[in-house]
């Protein structure tokens, strides 16, 4: 059911299985199993090295040919996964590039990264708007995929919105997934945004963003990055970069950490620190406010709070400025992506979460110049769980990551059932009007 003012749109995103990209694969020994001086690794190069010249071309050419139809240049990238694991082998250079190639390719694994599910969506608008036709928008949507062993990831779309509201065009996204280079921070590529990025991730190799795949790459987030809120973040100097919020899960624990890009190539990830840091929520606003950075938070599992800083990555005293007031969010209430600035102040989607675990979409009204105050919010879901939406991966959800506003009209790409996308439209006078 939603709001008589919500009108649903067409397109669906399902999970495709067929979507792969090559990650790193690194086999280890159990505990009782382990041999001191010569692990698994060790034990595979040895094999690999004492084979035929003539069975090591046969078997490289078994995998670029198997592997070519879904992925561009698989001798590069098979090179390069032998260099990724060299210094850590004590690999002689000197072999030849067939046997690197072999080598490369017994340490690298096909991962079908939205074969479960493709959900939790954010959106943003394209960093290139030069074919947009008049009066719409070109934008990039993240979603979270997860495959096999329930891991999380980050995957791209890119669109259309417009010039009409009932206007939505999915791009086609590429067959080719293409992974992350990991590399040293570059300090003259790292944006000012606070401390050292505790990795710069590179994916040159893309042509588009629906090539892009961000999965695991640091212990922190050993099982899953989840929930990428993107806002688009305007600097005081007039650029316009990316900013994005996640939770970064590991076998310990999750945390808040902030990813930053201009052109979803290249990607730097930073650690946040204070209270906020083990939560979950976090969500930028699009501008300094008051010349400090401002964001939105749900810490406590509970409430909404706010929160400045002089840094995006260091938050010391946010301030609780909702707490659950209709049933429909009596278990808890949080933002649904980063804030939005309309003509009467910031627009927050909410969720929240009531009887039987149920998500809903709300919305509420903040103050321009001092967010603490809540201007008005919905009594009653903008969208909520029905007949045709309740079952999926975990039944009884919807939720977003966050919207985009064209004039005077909100496109809310949310997800169903931590199974699958769809998206919405609201009049923004309609919206407001509603509120409380």
């Amino acid at each position: 059911m939603a709001a008589s003012f919500v009108r649903h749109l067409a397109p669906t995103l399902l999970p495709d299985p067929k979507r792969t990209v090559i990650r790193p694969f690194l086999p280890g020994d159990p505990d009782p199993f382990r041999v001191e001086g010569k692990p698994r690794g060790d034990r595979i190069v040895e094999r690999t090295l004492a084979m035929p010249d003539a069975a090591v071309e046969d078997l490289v050419t078994v995998i670029i040919d198997g592997l070519g139809a879904r992925h561009r240049e698989i001798p590069a990238l098979l090179l390069r996964r032998f260099d990724e694991v060299a210094g850590e082998l004590k690999l002689d250079a000197g072999i030849s590039d067939h046997r690197k190639m072999l080598i490369g390719g017994y340490f690298s694994a096909e991962y079908s990264f939205e074969a479960a599910a493709l959900f939790n969506p954010s959106i943003v608008p394209h960093p290139d708007q030069g074919d947009c036709p008049d009066g719409a928008i070109r934008f990039v949507l993240s979603l979270r995929g997860i495959g096999e062993g329930h891991l999380s990831s980050v995957t791209f779309r890119t669109g259309t919105w417009g010039p009409d509201d009932d206007d939505l065009v999915i791009d086609t996204p590429s067959r080719q997934g293409v992974p992350p280079v990991i590399e040293e921070p570059d300090p003259e590529l790292v944006r000012q945004i606070g401390a050292k990025a505790l990795v710069q991730l590179n994916c040159r190799d893309a042509r588009e963003p629906s090539e892009t795949v961000l999965f695991p790459v640091i212990e922190s987030q050993n099982r899953g990055i989840e929930d990428l809120r993107l806002v688009q973040f305007a600097e005081e100097d007039g650029h316009k970069t990316y900013i994005g919020t996640y939770t970064a899960v590991s076998a310990q624990a999750a945390r808040q950490e902030v990813l930053q890009t201009d052109d979803f190539r290249l990607f730097h990830m930073h650690p946040v620190e204070g209270p906020v840091a083990p939560g979950k929520g976090m969500a930028m606003f699009p501008r300094k406010i008051g010349g400090r950075f401002a964001a939105l938070f749900r810490h406590d599992n509970e409430n909404l709070w706010y929160g400045t800083s002089d840094t995006p990555l260091a938050w010391a005293d946010p301030v609780r400025i909702m707490t659950p007031e209709y049933p429909w969010e009596f278990v808890q209430i949080g933002n649904c992506g980063s804030p939005i600035e309309i003509d009467e102040g910031w627009l927050v989607i909410t969720h929240g979460v009531g009887i039987v675990r149920s998500y809903c979409i709300g919305a509420a009204l903040l103050d321009r110049d001092d967010p603490t105050k809540v201007l008005g919010r919905l009594p009653e879901p903008m969208i909520q769980p029905d007949g045709e939406t309740w079952d999926g991966y975990v039944p009884n959800v919807v939720y977003s990551c966050g919207g985009l506003v064209r004039g005077r009209t909100l496109l809310l790409p949310y997800a169903l059932a931590d199974d699958m996308t769809s998206f919405a439209t609201a009049s923004l006078d309609d919206l407001v009007a509603a509120m409380r």
